[in-house]
């Protein structure tokens, strides 16, 4: 067996790439010489920039440009004339099955769950396991093992380190990332518990980084005015992925929800405290690092109420989260702030 031309399809969000790159880095192992390309949406495909196991990235707007039937029937042209040997196709939805297969794309790999799994070569289990495990076992058909835990990587540039290094020579203290957002309002723990952890580290003798998107800038302002602390910086916004990345990996910990920077940081090595409400860890995206740690409600009859969340608590208790009291995640801090590395 040798694919020489190679597509990986992945143009969901941030963390789904994320959690796809250990199978770029895997099948570059294996495949040396082989031309790798990925395919993703233009929001994400800045996670790619300077990452050294992929040769080209394609760019599908499937939500701008090329959305509906003629956006799908223009990509499969394109595919068709790069002669991939085979695509790995990591979701489960029509778009990404039917364009490898009208490329004529000889091997196509998928999962099981998926309605389309009539377009593929060759099917995989989907397993409740870790989702960059889930995605190395679409490697299996081949023969192809991974012996150990496989984390991504990111390649922040000279220019986002020399950013990175002119904001911390303004902050002379360790600091701590907190990342309060996500799209999905019932994954975000409460913002006045967050306001309440940034003073018990202020007290600790750190600073704050609120890291986020332009989406998460006003909710961090609030948790900023909230604190009362000046030792607290609002990055929301303000920062491209590699370069929150790259931020991120000066932090001691990054605290988060069930979102995108709890896999920047798991990529760039940074140790987690996770708080997971209304999603479990069982879903597969957890974060994935020897250190990380998980808060959460156990045995709660309600959770999980949805693979992502809901804007508000079906129940109308929002227990998942106001049960995580403040001083239970700055313990988890705490704990990791004193393990050895």
């Amino acid at each position: 067996m040798n694919f020489e031309r190679i597509l990986i399809i992945q143009t969901a969000f941030i963390g789904d790439v994320i959690l796809a790159l250990p199978l770029l880095q895997v099948l570059r192992r294996n495949f040396p010489s082989s031309k790798i390309d990925f395919m993703l949406i233009p929001k994400t495909a800045e996670l790619l920039k300077n990452h050294p196991d992929v040769n080209d990235v394609i760019i599908f707007d499937k939500n701008g440009a090329d959305k509906g039937l003629r956006g799908i029937l223009k990509m499969a042209r394109f595919i068709s004339k790069q002669n991939y040997d085979v695509a790995f196709i990591l979701q489960r939805y029509f778009r990404s099955a039917i364009i490898p297969f009208l490329a004529g794309v000889k091997v196509r790999v998928g999962f099981d769950k998926s309605k389309f799994k009539f377009l593929y070569t060759e099917i995989v289990k989907y397993r409740q396991i870790h989702e960059i495990d889930r995605n190395l076992s679409l490697l299996e058909p081949f023969n192809i093992k991974v012996e150990s835990r496989e984390l991504p990587n990111l390649y922040p540039s000279s220019e986002d380190k020399k950013l990175v290094d002119g904001i911390l020579s303004q902050i002379n203290s360790k600091i701590i990332g907190i990342a309060p957002g996500s799209v999905w309002e019932t994954k975000r723990w409460l913002k006045e518990r967050f306001a309440e952890l940034v003073k018990l580290l202020h007290y600790d003798g750190f600073a704050v980084a609120l890291i986020g998107g332009v989406d998460d800038f006003e909710l961090c302002e609030e948790i900023k005015n909230m604190s009362g602390v000046d030792s607290v910086f609002n990055f929301c916004g303000k920062l491209s992925l590699l370069q929150s990345a790259e931020l991120i990996s000066r932090c001691v910990v990054l605290i988060s929800n069930d979102s995108a920077p709890m896999h920047l940081a798991v990529a760039m090595r940074t140790p987690v405290v996770a708080i997971f409400g209304s999603t479990v860890p069982e879903f597969g995206f957890y974060p994935y690092g020897d250190r990380d740690k998980i808060v959460q409600v156990e045995n709660l009859y309600c959770r999980p109420c949805g693979i992502h969340g809901y804007k508000k608590c079906p129940e109308g208790h929002f227990k998942c989260m106001r049960l995580i009291e403040t001083e239970r995640v700055y313990n988890e801090v705490k704990k990791l702030i004193r393990s050895p590395v």
